[in-house]
């Protein structure tokens, strides 16, 4: 009888070894949508909370309509980031109507398990970006309010930065200086304050009081390639509201460059009307990079240049010194977004498509206050390069991450060709005569036709986000129409407690997770 319990027990092993084994080679041979993402779904289902013991933001008029839903992401060393990943089954479940001030409408009647997510792993060593100074052009006023956005993508990467900082650029006509110059002791004190949070910051005065301000953008170059390092590879001429998603991709996309050779890389407009107007350039604000063979020539030319040049945009002024005196042309990098369109951007962010950097996102959207990212990019925390990154979920139902989530009625989703961008933005200047009729051909293009709200495409943006403890919770938020109440949407974003190099369901710990979630003041669904 024993022989017999045993020889069963090793022939059910055996296959489902074989099984795992098979579907293990499956996975890597097939890159499909559903390849990087967890085959199974969690059955020990977590019973909903007794009570809704966590805040909502503020500013919400009650009652809602709520749902949400815990992520649980799981890095995978070889998982792909794709255009859009494919889940059948729902993201949320259905609507309820709660009212956080009514003390006896608390409870959730329908939860949904945690959703196991693969995500891209992040590098196993720490970001080194010590082969690149940044720099930037900037009032003291704007720095001091660009730190918060500095810290998402900067600190403890060992990059250098320079600043050449001024007061503000208000003086009268009739004076011969440029600027206000700014306080020695408010420079110090902000250079020490920046250095504390983990920003290597040099904060300099204008190489001339005699400077405006294309003259002390083009100045950068001087002031990065005489505080070069030994390691220095790569300078980088940016504006106080240029964002990089991820350091990884970015020191990823330079590596394919040799640093000892000239390169000038960085990004067209967005807007044919001004790449024609202003030529075939790295437009400032998207991020330009001199190699530091390309920045010694600028360097040596730099009083001719300076001299010769009589344009006010600073951008410009780099682009005809490089013309003048080299052969080199810019290696245009889509990914690098200067953004010169207008109003609503959705179509950019919802794009799926990798995005390197962002500018022009403090001001402008639909509300004209802006996309505060970085409140969008917490997430990043959690998950690295999942920013923006979209998930489908059933028939109707789009996440881009960070940014929104949006249904869509009627033929739905298969509708749409996702591999373009839909054209949500004002339509720029026209320029006679050309081929590119939209103006973002060369640059966005493919792109579809505007959806229309609240009918062919339903649209939750992004609210709040705020990060407790390990947990990045997100708020999605649509206004109700006439007579409906306000929707709002939330997702808890938590690494699985048990790291493993595939998501196994075995392997997952629900336990563990709430009592992780717990200590978060987040309840698992």
């Amino acid at each position: 009888m024993l022989l017999r319990t045993a020889i069963t027990t090793a022939v059910c092993l055996l296959s489902l070894t074989s099984i795992l084994f098979v579907a293990r080679l499956y996975r890597r041979d097939n890159p499909s949508t559903s390849a990087w993402v967890p085959s199974f779904s969690a059955h020990h289902r977590q019973p909903c909370p007794h009570a809704l013991d966590w805040l909502l933001p503020p500013g919400l008029t009650y009652p809602i309509k709520y749902a949400r839903r815990d992520i649980v992401v799981t890095p995978i060393s070889d998982a792909k980031r794709l255009s859009v990943t494919e889940l059948p089954a729902p993201l949320f479940p259905d609507f309820q109507s709660i009212d956080p001030t009514n003390p006896t409408d608390l409870q959730l009647d329908d939860c949904k398990d945690p959703l196991i997510l693969a995500v891209t792993a992040p590098p196993n060593a720490p970001v080194d970006a010590s082969h690149i100074i940044f720099g930037i052009s900037t009032t003291l006023a704007r720095l001091d309010g660009s730190i918060p956005s500095l810290l998402r993508w900067l600190p403890n990467t060992r990059a250098k930065l320079l600043v050449i900082a001024i007061k503000d650029d208000d003086v009268p006509e009739e004076s011969k200086d440029r600027y206000h110059p700014a306080d020695p002791k408010a420079m110090s004190d902000l250079q020490d304050r920046m250095n504390t949070l983990g920003l290597d910051v040099t904060i300099v005065n204008p190489l001339s009081r005699h400077d405006f301000f294309s003259q002390r953008y083009f100045s950068l170059v001087r002031v990065m390639y005489e505080h070069r390092r030994a390691t220095t590879q790569w300078i980088s001429l940016i504006d106080d509201d240029t964002f990089f998603l991820s350091m990884p991709s970015l020191l990823e996309m330079l590596s394919k460059f040799d640093p000892q050779q000239q390169f000038y890389v960085g990004a067209l407009s967005e807007d044919w009307w001004s790449v024609t107007r202003y030529g075939m350039m790295g437009f400032g604000g998207a991020g330009v990079f001199l190699s530091i063979a390309l920045a010694e020539i600028v360097n040596s030319k730099y009083d001719e240049c300076q001299e010769r040049s009589h344009t006010s945009a600073g951008d410009i002024r780099l682009r005809e010194c490089i013309s003048w005196y080299t052969r080199t042309k810019l290696t245009n990098i889509l990914d690098l977004h200067q953004i010169d369109i207008h109003n609503d951007l959705s179509g950019i962010y919802e794009s799926g498509r990798r995005t390197l950097s962002l500018h022009h996102w403090k001001a402008g959207g639909p509300d004209g206050k802006g996309y505060p990212l970085q409140t969008m990019h917490l997430v990043a925390d959690i998950c690295g390069d999942c920013f923006l990154q979209r998930w489908q979920f059933g028939k109707d139902m789009i996440l881009t991450n960070g940014f929104s989530i949006a249904t869509y009625p009627g033929a739905g989703i298969k509708a749409l060709d996702l591999e373009k961008m839909e054209e949500t933005w004002d339509h720029p200047s026209k320029v006679d005569g050309s081929v590119n009729e939209n103006g973002v051909d060369h640059s966005l293009g493919p792109v579809r036709p505007k959806l229309e709200l609240g009918k062919d495409k339903i649209q939750y943006r992004l609210l709040e986000s705020t990060r407790v403890n390990d947990t990045v919770r997100q708020w999605y938020f649509r206004a109700g129409g006439s007579g409906d109440h306000d929707s709002v949407l939330e997702l808890a974003w938590m690494k699985s407690p048990e790291p493993a190099s595939e998501p196994r369901p075995e392997a997952f710990n629900y336990t563990r997770l709430s009592t992780v979630a717990k200590k978060g003041r987040l309840m698992s669904d």
